[in-house]
């Protein structure tokens, strides 16, 4: 790839290690913001300017402008998915070409690739970034401003890891989540069951209706998660909870997935259901991705695309017909795990395509 600047291995692992050793768990507001405060020192550190943090109830989002009309969003998140202590059983580690610990993948690695490959360009006008404190759990307080500044800028880039091998993701599918909550009514399981109105069993029937509403044919996936019903062994019980993950790759899907939730009806008499939750975010198509995806090839040639099920801010970018690339941050693997890891040597030809990438996109502003 031609090389548009030189940048530092060592450098960006610097970095790495300060943005991994704040833990920054989604929903701890004092952790989040003592980690916005560390990707905004090092954005300022590396690309000048002011890094402005937004308040919200999630915690803090990052933003910076490196002025003129903006033509590209850089995007991440700061939040992660692993608790406070986490660094301790697992601290940062660089060994046998790999960085290991919270959140090295998914995704502080990329946010550093990121910022160091915009600093080997001369010019940085025309581009954003904005890392967002709470992408792990929905994105709630965040998608207003995402989608705020996407359609300000006209092109995303999304800084998650890398899908396996290195490929870009080029589409992702909408995804969310259901709560399905019954209402039985207790009674003596061994004196007077029939007196009762059991929530277990009733969640039961709920649980098989729901899973037959997956289409994996066309890339529907509905799959009950997570059960919860009853106090003890001998009393039939009131209440029950199912919840449930759902995958779809089409508006179409999103919508008749939701549409029989809302549909479905008790098995037994005086059983109540209530349903709550949606898919939260729509697919994001390859058509949103063919055009930036095809730039990333000519820089890069050889790297491969994929759409993938797992879900991301660029959904969100992606739905509102704004051009969106995923999967250009770190290489490695094993997001949410104890084994997630971001291969070394990866990082300075990912930094040099997103500057690349940020170059050709704001060559040819008014």
């Amino acid at each position: 790839m031609h090389n548009t600047a030189d940048v530092s291995v060592d450098a960006m692992l610097d970095d790495l290690r300060t943005l991994v050793e704040v833990e920054s768990p989604s929903r701890d507001l004092g952790a989040l913001t003592a980690s916005a405060k560390a990707v905004a020192a090092i954005i300022e550190s590396r690309l000048g300017g002011q890094a402005v943090l937004v308040e919200s109830e999630a915690g803090p989002h990052v933003h910076w402008s490196g002025g003129g009309d903006p033509s590209v969003l850089i995007l991440g998140h700061h939040d992660t998915v692993f608790p406070l202590g986490t660094l301790a059983r697992r601290p940062f580690t660089v060994e046998d070409g790999r960085a290991t610990g919270p959140g090295v993948f998914d995704m502080l690695g990329g946010l550093v690739q990121a910022v160091h490959g915009l600093a080997a360009l001369d010019d940085r006008s025309g581009v954003e970034i904005l890392v967002t404190a709470d992408e792990e759990v929905g994105s709630h307080s965040s998608r207003a401003l995402i989608e705020e500044r996407a359609m300000a800028c006209g092109a995303v880039l999304v800084l998650e890891g890398a899908a396996d091998g290195g490929a870009l993701k080029t589409g992702r599918k909408g995804c969310g989540s259901f709560k399905v909550s019954v209402t039985g009514r207790a009674s003596h399981a061994g004196l007077e069951p029939a007196a009762g109105v059991n929530a277990l069993v009733e969640a039961a029937h709920q649980v098989l209706a729901i899973a037959a509403l997956g289409r994996p044919d066309i890339g529907t996936t509905v799959t009950p998660t997570v059960a919860s019903a009853g106090t003890s062994d001998n009393v039939v019980p009131a209440e029950a909870t199912v919840l449930v993950d759902v995958r779809v790759e089409s508006a179409g899907e999103k919508e008749r997935v939701e549409a029989a939730f809302a549909a479905l009806a008790t098995h037994l008499d005086e059983a109540k259901i209530a349903i709550e939750g949606g898919v939260g975010r729509p697919p994001m198509p390859e058509s949103a991705s063919a055009g930036l995806f095809a730039l990333a090839e000519r820089l890069l040639p050889g790297i491969e695309g994929r759409a993938v099920g797992g879900g991301s801010d660029g959904n969100f970018t992606a739905a509102l017909g704004v051009p969106t690339l995923d999967g250009l941050g770190a290489v490695g693997g094993g997001a949410h795990a104890d084994h997630e890891y971001l291969v070394v040597d990866a990082m300075a030809e990912r930094a040099r395509l997103v500057a690349g990438l940020v170059k050709a996109l704001t060559a040819h502003r008014p």
